[in-house]
């Protein structure tokens, strides 16, 4: 090796030592092994090299399939396929997800049926500095709208608005229009049996979603002391037509329903906790044209319990509460035209026995004062249920739940076993 080849391969060892911040030993080494390092520094930087490329194709590819709106802003999808498959041993108000049982016994009493409507697809859009505050919209449909009048039946579901809501949040308030649960309530239990209805309707759960109007002031830090106030759109619970609808008895009062409630909340959006205690007031017409009082007063309750329990519930009283998602066992005008009287609760144990194993039980009742009830009508809900939720590998899930539902009439009780077997994904 000349001199020249020895001076060539020191300066070029010394360079590599300044850039890639090597021992200072490397440069005392002999040209042969500097010759190696540089080799192997060489390839590193090639496969440095190529994993930025690969890199930047794949933001790229991200960039380029990424949906977004005319605003510019991103949009998120996300959503949960679910297949059920259920069986009932009695005659019940609907029998893929039942809330109540029938009094007559006549024609076949129970069956078996598997039915997909009760997926779920959802997109939200946010964005910061809005007014000052964070805009949040979303929107969360299903498939329990129904079905088509035809051969395939169940196998042919529509598809039904469940939530759609615009909010702007500050450091000490909030803005809200759209449709939601009633703001006394809010907090629904764990089910994946009864979706497109959620768990204890008819016994004990205000759940109905509403267009409405909200608004709330709240303090700062880790407990949150709120109080919100909210416009509703007033419901009595009557069916209406499939496409020319008229004004039920609430609205042909020609006020809205009015709701309130103080709020505490706290700990992260994973483990959240909430308390709420709220007042609702609104007016329905009968049959005799006499104005009767809706009113509640409700209180709730989502409280983490460790990193592993969660208790859950509702509890309420008040009358005329059909339109608010079945409280009354889903019936709000009685004898002599007077509005029906109930109270009613639910409560729901959920324990996360592992990471993808969640186990629970809950129960919920309602029961209205008989003297206001119609003969033949209900006097008394009472549900029992558990349920256990498997997530055995990425976004596939798998639930099992039974329940008991036990309707007491004026004339007679009937009880019904529903046992619900879920499978699914979410995206």
């Amino acid at each position: 090796m000349n001199p020249l080849q020895v001076l060539c391969g020191t300066a070029l060892a010394a360079m590599l030592c300044l850039l890639s911040v090597t021992p200072v030993t490397l440069c005392a080494q002999t040209p042969d092994s500097t010759r190696a390092r540089l080799d192997s520094l060489a390839q590193r930087m090639e496969d440095a090299e190529a994993a930025l490329q690969l890199l930047r194709d794949q933001l790229a590819t991200e960039s380029s399939s990424g949906v977004r709106t005319r605003s510019r802003m991103s949009l998120e999808f996300s959503g949960r396929v679910l297949m059920n498959a259920f069986m009932n041993t009695s005659r019940t108000n609907n029998v893929d997800v039942p809330v109540f049982t029938r009094p007559d016994s006549a024609g076949p009493s129970g069956g078996f049926a598997m039915g997909i409507r009760q997926t779920t697809i959802g997109m939200a859009v946010t964005a910061s500095d809005v007014a000052g505050g964070d805009f949040v919209g979303d929107i969360d449909v299903d498939f329990f709208g129904g079905q088509l009048p035809s051969s395939g039946g169940r196998t042919f579901p529509l598809m039904r608005l469940r939530t759609a809501r615009a909010s702007l949040a500050w450091k000490h308030g909030m803005l809200m229009a759209g449709q939601e649960q009633p703001l006394i309530t809010g907090v629904d239990p764990v089910s994946l049996a009864s979706v497109g209805v959620p768990g204890f309707t008819a016994a004990g759960n205000l759940w109905l979603w509403l267009p409405q109007l909200r608004a709330g002031v709240h303090t700062a830090g880790k407990v949150r002391i709120g109080l919100e106030g909210a416009i509703l759109a007033p419901t009595s619970g009557d069916p209406n037509g499939l496409f020319d609808t008229q004004f039920d008895p609430a609205e042909r009062t020609k006020r809205p329903f009015f709701q309130s409630a103080v709020r505490v909340s706290w700990g992260e959006a994973e483990r959240p906790g909430v308390f709420t205690v709220g007042a609702h007031r609104g007016w329905i017409d009968n049959a005799l044209d006499e104005t009767q009082k809706s009113e509640a007063f409700a209180a709730t309750l989502r409280l983490p319990i460790g990193t592993r329990l969660e208790l859950r519930g509702e509890a309420f009283q008040g009358e005329a509460l059909r339109g608010l998602g079945g409280g009354g066992v889903s019936q709000g005008i009685g004898v002599n035209g007077e509005a029906v009287r109930t109270r009613g609760g639910w409560g729901q144990v959920n324990m996360q026995v592992s990471p993808r194993v969640l186990w629970g039980v809950g129960f919920g009742m309602d029961d209205p004062r008989d003297a206001h009830v119609l003969p033949g009508g209900r006097i008394n809900n009472r549900v029992m249920e558990t349920h256990l939720h498997l997530r055995p590998v990425g976004p596939v899930l798998f639930g099992l739940e039974w329940r008991h539902l036990a309707t007491e009439f004026t004339a007679k009780k009937r009880t019904n076993h529903h046992l619900n077997l879920a499978f699914g994904f979410e995206f």
